[in-house]
């Protein structure tokens, strides 16, 4: 037990949304993504809980502004704390509700950990309450950097434009501080070698990036692993985190179907 619990904080833990407000999917998700989080939307509350159980030391902000009653909320999320299945997930509250008595109840009746975040306060203060949250959680483990499996993805490819030459490849992983990839002809690329001209090709979305090989390992291709220049323009970091959340969010929407 100590050694799963000592691995989990290693990679971290999710972090869902259930039945996100628009703030939440149309800005909030992008500030908690530019920090390093693994974060998911979700919009149907029983396939939840079957998730959760598949995940149980996971972090669920619940809107409880839609979709159910209050009371039905309340059975709902006291459901999750005392099933010994998802005993482990730690609860926060969003809504526009700004009764003192129902946060009081959640509180202190229910015992949601993670906050009643009252989104009338605006979406600075929001922000800055949910990101807090996740640091006190943990949520980021000892991982600094939320990466994407990209292996079997359609229209995810990367070329290097190096002296006259241009090396086509696939990429395996990528986080924004580097990629494993894979060219398609051989090549031979030392460690520490620059490459200044790197186009990263994201599912329709093309971003210009440099970096420098940080090493090789032979496997059924030659592997290269790549490591982004720290100055990435505010346009590439946008695009390759938008790529790695919507490819974890594709991979949870397929874990979902099937549940």
């Amino acid at each position: 037990m100590i050694m799963a619990e000592n691995n989990q904080f290693a990679i971290g833990k999710k972090v869902f949304f259930l039945y996100p407000h628009s703030v939440i999917e149309e800005k909030l998700v992008q500030v908690i993504i530019r920090n390093e989080y693994e974060v998911y939307l979700v919009y149907d509350h029983k396939k939840t809980l079957k998730l959760l159980r598949k995940y149980p030391n996971s972090i669920l902000f619940v809107n409880i502004d839609t979709e159910l009653s209050g009371e039905d909320w309340e059975s709902y999320i006291r459901s999750i704390i005392e099933h010994e299945d998802t005993k482990g997930v730690q609860i926060g509250i969003l809504t526009y509700n700004e009764d003192k008595e129902l946060a009081r109840k959640y509180f202190m009746d229910i015992g949601v950990p993670c906050g009643f975040v009252r989104l009338k306060l605006g979406f600075e203060e929001s922000a800055r309450i949910i990101l807090k949250t996740l640091i006190v959680t943990e949520a980021r483990g000892q991982r600094k950097h939320v990466r994407a499996k990209c292996t079997g993805q359609a229209n995810v490819s990367f070329n290097v434009r190096y002296g006259k030459e241009i090396h086509n490849g696939s990429i395996i992983d990528i986080s924004i501080v580097g990629m494993a990839c894979a060219f398609d002809s051989p090549v031979q690329f030392e460690q520490g070698t620059a490459l200044d001209d790197i186009q990263l090709k994201l599912k329709g979305k093309i971003t210009k990036v440099s970096g420098t090989v940080a090493g090789s390992r032979r496997q059924t291709k030659h592997i290269y692993v790549i490591l982004f220049n720290t100055n990435l323009s505010d346009d590439a970091r946008g695009k390759i985190h938008y790529f790695i959340h919507q490819s974890l969010q594709d991979e949870i929407q397929k874990i979902l179907t099937a549940l």
